[in-house]
């Protein structure tokens, strides 16, 4: 198969799938794996490496199910070097419109030696073999030199040159472990570039592993040297340390395309939500200073920085957040930061107040600042209104009873009873249904405060060591958001409570509407 390319588009070949998998912790269902192949079609990437076919009975199942749903993406499967692999993986994505398969076989001294226990002219003879009999049944092959950053340079290049003549079209050249630099690795791709035969026929790929943490920084590095598809995974998960993340490396060529003068076809608004996807699937949260997706990529709170970043974004954010699919950037309210930023969150917030009004409320905002590593829109609801609740509710509801049930034998819809008390004494229960029962515990709650919430996102996280669950609801109330914390010993009580915790700041804000207007004041 001879392949073109545009010198200009590097291809995206996402292996969350298949190495993001292997990693422990990362296995996922076939659905699971449904819900993360519909983010990549979403990300119009180029290649999705939907699963290692003769891994098991469910991984066939998994890539042939992703084969027969997913469109747009060349759906590929990975196998060994041997025939039984290979007839695997042409069965498993036989349903898919395009299609590849993707072999490989260890080539550096310790593979051959410790692993393979063959010889370099062994090897050679299997690639040749194995790669014809690979491109019998697959239009598209790909072949990939494991360890090909520790095999002696001489060798490698027989070995891409074997699988070239074979009938692969894409070379891959997998730093497997994690070793290589940025300029090794690009002075490697400029030797195979130079060095191949009919080199401008194929496409050469990298794909890297992030033992030393270069992993993107090598990716890149391969790029500049030649390459023109980079292997990669959502979040840079895989094995060990991860691998090339892929919404680091595409919004690396996105922002700097002055530098690199190369492009993708990547949706890259849709990076956060499948990077989303992949956190919810596999209950992995996503680390606060994650580049690109992380909580803090956009978030601020020096009060420099936050000063400069309402002035304009460009002070000090080098990408919009909606280019990446995030809501919008951040401005977190802690001790570092000042009364600008002040002010436009508690503006954010709905409430029109004075600058002198700002003056008032600042010294007790720093205290409280002092005392937590956040100041939550919920202390702000406080400090604004001065309704200080001094069990820390940013509202007038609390909690008095919680009632779940969900029957899964008698077909009856999962039900919840809910009481809660307001601060005048009126005390409220409201049993409801819902398609869960903590979906209508919500509305009880919803229904209690007279509120209209619809939860926009909830992540609990389970504390082994300390015995508790953290629960963050985030609860959109009429076209604004509000975030509830909360942490119980049980999983239900504490995405409950994390929920009311953000319905009683809209309780709050409603109530405090009169006031609002007392507060304004002309500039």
């Amino acid at each position: 198969m001879t392949t073109q390319t545009d010198d200009t588009h590097v291809k995206i070949f996402d292996t969350t799938l298949r190495d993001g998998e292997q990693a422990p912790g990362f296995s996922m269902s076939t659905d699971a794996k449904l819900v993360v192949a519909r983010a990549l079609q979403a990300l119009n990437v180029d290649i999705i490496e939907a699963g290692f076919a003769a891994a098991s009975p469910g991984d066939t199942a998994a890539v042939r199910a992703v084969a027969e749903e997913i469109t747009g993406p060349v759906i590929c499967s990975l196998s060994r070097l041997n025939e039984a692999d290979i007839e695997a993986s042409a069965r498993a994505i036989e349903p898919a419109a395009k299609k590849r398969i993707h072999t490989f076989i260890g080539t550096s001294p310790t593979h051959r030696e410790a692993k393979l226990k063959l010889t370099k002219d062994e090897i050679l003879k299997r690639i040749s073999e194995t790669v014809r009999f690979a491109r019998s049944a697959c239009e598209d092959i790909e072949f990939s030199p494991e360890d090909a950053i520790r095999t002696e340079r001489d060798y490698l290049l027989e070995a891409v040159w074997a699988a070239i003549e074979a009938g692969a079209a894409t070379i891959n050249i997998p730093d497997t472990v994690g070793y290589t630099t940025p300029e090794e690795i690009a002075d490697l791709f400029r030797f195979l570039k130079a060095e191949t035969a009919g080199a401008e026929n194929v496409v050469f790929s990298t794909h890297c592993h992030d033992d030393l943490g270069m992993a993107v920084a090598n990716s890149l590095a391969a790029v500049r040297g030649g390459a023109r598809q980079i292997e990669c995974a959502i979040n840079g998960i895989g094995e060990r340390a991860g691998n090339c993340s892929m919404e680091e490396a595409v919004m690396a060529l996105a922002t700097r395309r002055d530098f690199f003068g190369l492009e993708t076809q990547v949706e890259t608004t849709k990076l956060y939500p499948a990077s989303v996807a992949l956190s919810r699937v596999t209950h992995n949260p996503i680390p606060r200073n994650k580049a690109i997706v992380g909580k803090n990529a956009f978030a601020h709170e020096a009060g420099i920085h936050q000063h400069g970043v309402l002035a304009d974004k460009r002070t000090y954010e080098i990408m919009d957040a909606a280019a990446v699919g995030m809501p919008s950037n951040a401005i977190v309210l802690g001790k570092h930061s000042g009364k600008h930023a002040l002010a436009a969150r508690v503006k954010a917030l709905g409430f029109k107040v004075s600058k002198h009004k700002i003056e008032d409320i600042f010294p007790d905002f720093k205290r409280l600042a002092d005392t937590c590593r956040e100041v939550t829109d919920a202390d702000l609801v406080k400090l604004v209104t001065g309704n200080a609740y001094t069990d820390g509710r940013a509202g007038p509801w609390r909690m008095r009873r919680t009632e779940l049930r969900a029957d899964v034998e008698d077909g009856t819809r999962p039900y919840a009873r809910i009481t809660m008390e307001h601060d005048n004494g009126d005390r409220r229960t409201v049993a409801h249904d819902g398609d869960g029962p903590i979906d209508a515990a919500f509305a009880a709650v919803c229904a209690i405060a007279d509120v209209p919430g619809r939860i926009s996102v909830l992540d609990l996280h389970h504390l082994a060591a300390e015995g508790v669950v953290r629960a963050e609801a985030v609860v959109e109330v009429d076209d604004r958001l509000f975030t509830g914390h909360a942490q119980e010993v049980d999983i239900a009580d504490a995405a409950v409570a994390a929920f009311v915790a953000a319905v009683n700041q809209a309780a709050a804000m409603r109530a405090s509407a009169p006031a609002e207007e007392e507060m304004a004041a002309t500039q």
